[in-house]
């Protein structure tokens, strides 16, 4: 396995492979748990080498966000992609070595809900650093999580609205045995947080379990995610159903839409994210998202 913080020597060691191999990114901030391995094996499943980028994008903070105390673990994270396979970990120390770039993306619209709504500018760091490592790497594919739904899907669309020659592959959820959502944050929770916390995806369960006995009103199954989030004294900033595509507000599931119930909440000091697919008034449940979205 081959660590490097340089671009020039990534670029060196990806360019024999380039036309004859498909090359895989795997974009994170480190502090890899089991989610972040699922991802890569799916990369090393559907790929010749797999490129995993371990930085911690100073961009996507907000001033008063996590930046500083975010956890950084990098012999252990290396030590973990060794274990799965790796080919190449992309570990720069600062991308922006000269300020911020000169030249930044700007996410319309789709970030002005959900998580864009509290932390403005957020979404735009995130695509401003995900085309850079797109631009570094030059992958024939790159594999995102579910569990950063909204990410997820400003990233397909900015892959297919910038005509941008890659692949963007979804990997599942990962959860721990009681359901929470695999996060590096979650270990800024004390053991009475993290009881709580399993309250997020307690409550988009019931929801999703009561739309599937018949209930299409999305205005009823979300009184009734909230019902559940109270009884475990957890306030949300958001539990939404949104279209899984534009991320526009649905008011009834009713029809041919794909959507998804989507929360945040803040517990102690972690701000914890979540989302399951919701079912058509037709038909059961689909936990499957389409692998390859864009080109």
């Amino acid at each position: 396995m081959i660590i490097t913080p340089q671009t020039a020597e990534l670029r060196r060691q990806l360019a024999p492979m380039r036309g004859r191999e498909r090359i895989a990114l795997v974009p994170t901030m480190g502090c890899l748990h089991e989610g972040h391995l699922s991802l890569i094996r799916k990369a090393r499943r559907l790929a010749d080498t797999v490129v995993v980028s371990i930085y911690v994008n100073p961009l996507q903070f907000g001033p008063n966000e996590d930046l500083d105390s975010y956890p950084r673990t990098f012999e252990a994270d290396a030590a973990l992609c060794e274990t799965e396979d790796v080919d190449i970990i992309f570990h720069p120390q600062n991308l922006y070595a000269d300020g911020p770039p000169p030249v930044s993306l700007c996410v319309a619209g789709l970030d002005r809900c959900l998580c864009g709504t509290a932390r403005p500018g957020h979404f735009d760091g995130v695509a401003t650093v995900v085309a850079i490592l797109f631009n570094i790497v030059q992958p024939d594919l790159a594999v995102f999580g579910e569990k950063d739904w909204q990410q997820l899907t400003i990233i397909r669309r900015m892959t297919e609205g910038l005509y941008m020659p890659l692949e963007i592959v979804a990997g599942d959820t990962v959860r721990e045995a009681d359901g929470l959502a695999m996060s590096s944050r979650n270990r800024y929770l004390n053991p009475a947080e993290r009881r709580r916390a399993t309250g997020l995806y307690r409550a988009l369960s019931a929801m999703q379990k009561l739309a599937k006995a018949g209930e299409t009103c999305c205005a009823t199954l979300v009184a009734h995610g909230r019902e559940r989030l109270a009884a475990q004294d957890i306030e949300a900033e958001y539990l939404d159903i949104r279209d899984a595509w534009s991320l526009e507000p649905v008011a009834n599931l009713s029809g041919n839409r794909s959507a998804r119930a989507l929360v945040a909440a803040r517990i102690g000091r972690a701000r914890l994210i979540d989302n399951v697919p919701m079912p058509h008034a037709s038909a059961p449940v689909n936990h499957t998202e389409p692998e390859e979205v864009s080109r």
